[in-house]
């Protein structure tokens, strides 16, 4: 292995085929968005250099402001939600249900795997007022509640979204720490529980510290895909009532190709880069110092 990877023609014929690919789909359409940033116009009425003119815009566009802000608020929601349900059913997977646990992974795990559409049709369909009650408006009148128009504003309809995603993501995650709560070995375990620690003790003592690598790469996993949510957004409520769930995916493809604005779209475009890539290296610097902490 150490001769390989000595080999300088070993590793171009290992890594270039791959790095070409990644090259030609991810790089180079940065580096032309980025081109577009300074530039006005379509491909239908053409482009022409505007310079710094839309990160100007952008700092002063309203719309932006409310999107980025939605887009931070929901990121948080669904990553705390995705991570705490999934490590929640990971625990139960390893300490409880044990061998047993394959067919309820098994069907936490089917809502991943179904399209986004669907799932959006589905949650329209919980929780619709008109033309007739869903289940969960139905279920409040029955305990004696008024019903609720959860698509009628901004705040219910960014719980609804968040619920849609929590629901829909959670199996994923919680197979994923659960292949790091299975790595922990048996002996630690043994030693704790000999020790004296058990149930909340032993998790937060124990099992948390030993998982928490693995912790922290779905929190990163998680991050990064809510901060570019687009289609559960577009299936469930298209960024309404009014751009009240909007985020910078969205603002960014209706700029783009609703409007034909593709230099201010690609501006939107270089913000969520850049938020994403800040976000990621807070986490990082935040774990390596727990990590040294601990």
């Amino acid at each position: 292995m150490h001769r390989v990877l000595g080999d300088r023609r070993a590793i171009l014929v290992l890594v270039g085929p791959a790095l070409l690919v990644y090259s030609l789909i991810m790089l180079v359409p940065m580096l032309w968005s980025l081109g577009y940033a300074f530039t006005t116009g379509s491909t239908v009425s053409g482009f022409r250099w505007t310079g710094l003119h839309n990160f100007t815009r952008l700092l002063s566009d309203g719309s932006v402001h409310s999107a980025l802000w939605f887009t931070l608020t929901y990121a948080v929601a669904v990553t705390v939600g995705q991570v705490a349900a999934g490590y929640l059913l990971a625990l139960l997977y390893v300490f409880f249900l044990k061998r047993s646990s394959a067919l309820i992974r098994t069907l936490v795990f089917f809502p991943v795997v179904l399209p986004t559409v669907a799932v959006g049709l589905l949650f329209q369909k919980l929780f619709q007022v008109a033309p007739q009650s869903g289940p969960v408006d139905s279920l409040l009148g029955l305990v004696g509640l008024h019903s609720v128009d959860w698509f009628g504003s901004a705040g219910t309809a960014f719980w609804v979204l968040v619920l849609m995603d929590v629901w829909r993501s959670m199996g994923f995650y919680a197979v994923l720490l659960f292949a790091g709560l299975v790595d922990i070995p048996d002996e630690v375990l043994e030693s704790a529980r000999l020790d004296g620690a058990s149930g909340p003790r032993l998790v937060r003592h124990i099992v948390l510290p030993l998982s928490f690598p693995v912790l922290m790469s779905s929190l990163i996993f998680s991050i990064n895909g809510t901060l570019k949510v687009f289609d559960s957004i577009v299936a469930l409520t298209n960024g309404g009532p009014g751009n009240g769930t909007t985020p910078l995916t969205l603002y960014m493809f209706q700029t783009s190709f609703s409007y034909g604005d593709y230099g201010y779209g690609s501006t939107v475009a270089l913000l969520l880069t850049a938020l994403s890539l800040l976000v990621t290296l807070v986490v990082f610097r935040v774990s390596r110092r727990d990590l040294t902490k601990g």
